[in-house]
């Protein structure tokens, strides 16, 4: 068996006496389980760790308690029998099993060690938490100025240039224009972009060969 963390003793003690009990039977849980899981603290709550990386941790709050596994979408995922609340409600709080106020909001035993032994799986076939991936919405193209819009329909040149850039190539100039602190650099700017569009000139042209 290995050492317990004494940290971890020192943790549960000071719960509140809803949440020790609790605690104290995930641990024994955790450990029977996995017999060589390693105690630590991550972000000042119980955590162990099986075959190089985080296996589970817990933690208490003022009016309720969580168990989590590390890659819980792999552990749990649709298991319809994972610690489900009451009436079909939907998991509620942090953790794998939701809002823990008595041993009676965790799965069955049996079916809490299959998670734990899935768990310990995933550590020691070197499967990584499955990432999440950032979707975000295309910006829309950019609203030339009025002042811009006029000076294009007098150049027809720059007005063909400007419309066949990319939206990001039109922002450029778009923002170089709209940036500028006072009229009389606004109006230099407008008529430098007039006349490089014309060119067939993107706005930093000058270090595209750089």
């Amino acid at each position: 068996m290995t050492p317990r963390d004494p940290r971890i003793d020192a943790y549960i003690a000071r719960q509140a006496d809803f949440a020790r009990p609790l605690l104290e039977y995930l641990r024994e849980t955790v450990h029977e389980a996995c017999p060589g899981v390693e105690e630590t603290l991550k972000w000042s709550a119980p955590a162990f760790v099986h075959a190089g990386g985080i296996l589970c941790s817990m933690a208490a709050f003022k009016q309720h308690a969580s168990f989590g596994y590390w890659k819980h979408a792999l552990v749990v995922g649709e298991d319809e029998s994972a610690g489900q609340p009451r009436e079909g409600q939907p998991r509620e709080g942090m953790g794998s099993y939701g809002k823990l106020t008595t041993l009676k909001d965790l799965p069955p035993k049996k079916q809490l060690l299959a998670h734990l032994r899935r768990a310990m799986q995933l550590n020691e076939d070197g499967v990584k938490t499955p990432g999440v991936r950032k979707t975000t919405a295309p910006r829309p193209p950019p609203q030339a100025p009025a002042d811009l819009a006029a000076a294009l329909r007098h150049n027809a040149k720059a007005k063909a240039t400007f419309e066949a850039f990319p939206p990001s190539q039109q922002r450029e100039y778009v923002d170089w224009i709209t940036e500028a602190k006072r009229d009389e650099t606004r109006h230099k700017r407008l008529a430098q972009a007039v006349e490089w569009l014309a060119e067939g000139k993107q706005r930093h042209w000058k270090y595209q060969n750089c």
